[in-house]
C-alpha cells in the first residue's frame, strides 16, 4: 500500500472524531494536492468542475464546500475565469493552501456538520468533492446546500461509491426529491481514484 493509500485508509478509520480529522488534514495540507492527484489519480475536482461549468453562467457565484487546497476552484477558473467562488473548509492549513491559488473570492473556516453562515438562495451553483462521505459529513447535511442554493441552481457532489448506498446518501437524495426540495438531474458512476480502482457517484442535483 502506497503512502497516499494509507492516508486515505487512515482517515476513514478515524471514526468521525472531529479533533482527529482536523489534526489529520492540518498535517497533510502542504502535500495534499500533489499526493492525491499524482499519487492516487484523484479525479473529483475535474469531474465536478466540468459538471458545474456546464450549468452556470460565466460570472456565477459558486460555493465550494470542503474546498481543501483549492483543486476544484482552480479547475473551475480554467473553464470560467470570471466565476466568483467562495470556499469553506474545516482546517486553516487547507485554507492557507487554497488562498495561494488566488481562485477564490473568499475563504471561510467552517464545519459542514453545522449550519452554513449564508443566507437562503445565495449561490448560483454549489460543488463538493469527497466531503460527503464516511466519517466526514453525512447525507442530512445536503439539506443545507439546498437551502443556500438559488432555485434551479446545480448542486454537484462527488461521493465515493461505497458511501453512496452504504452511508444513506442515495436514500436521502431520493427523500429530498420526493419532498420537492430538489430534482435529480443526473447520477452516474465515474472513476474517482484512478490508481486504486475506486469509483464515485457524480450526482448533479437542482435546488427547487
Amino acid at each position: 500500500m502506497s503512502h497516499e493509500e494509507a492516508q486515505l485508509e487512515r482517515i476513514v478509520n478515524l471514526g468521525g472524531d472531529r479533533h482527529k480529522i482536523l489534526e489529520f488534514y492540518e498535517d497533510w495540507a502542504s502535500t495534499y494536492a500533489r499526493d492525491v492527484v499524482e499519487g492516487i489519480g484523484y479525479t473529483g475536482h475535474v469531474l465536478t468542475a466540468k459538471a458545474v461549468t456546464a450549468r452556470v453562467g460565466p460570472e456565477a457565484e459558486i460555493l465550494d464546500v470542503g474546498c481543501g487546497t483549492g483543486l476544484v476552484a482552480v479547475e473551475l477558473k480554467q473553464r470560467r475565469p470570471a466565476l466568483r467562488i467562495d470556499g469553506i473548509d474545516l482546517t486553516r492549513g487547507m485554507l492557507d493552501e487554497a488562498e495561494e491559488t488566488q481562485a477564490y473570492r473568499s475563504l471561510v473556516l467552517g464545519d459542514m456538520n453545522h449550519p452554513l453562515n449564508a443566507d437562503d438562495d445565495t449561490y448560483d451553483g454549489i460543488v463538493s468533492s469527497g466531503v460527503f462521505t464516511t466519517g466526514h459529513v453525512g447525507p442530512e447535511r445536503i439539506d443545507e446546500l439546498v437551502r443556500v442554493a438559488r432555485p434551479g441552481s446545480p448542486i454537484v457532489l462527488a461521493i465515493r461509491d461505497t458511501a453512496w448506498e452504504g452511508e444513506g446518501f442515495s436514500a436521502h437524495v431520493d427523500l429530498l426529491e420526493r419532498q420537492g426540495r430538489l430534482r435529480v438531474e443526473e447520477c452516474r458512476r465515474e472513476p474517482y481514484l484512478l490508481k486504486t480502482g475506486v469509483f464515485c457517484q457524480l450526482c448533479v442535483l437542482a435546488a427547487a
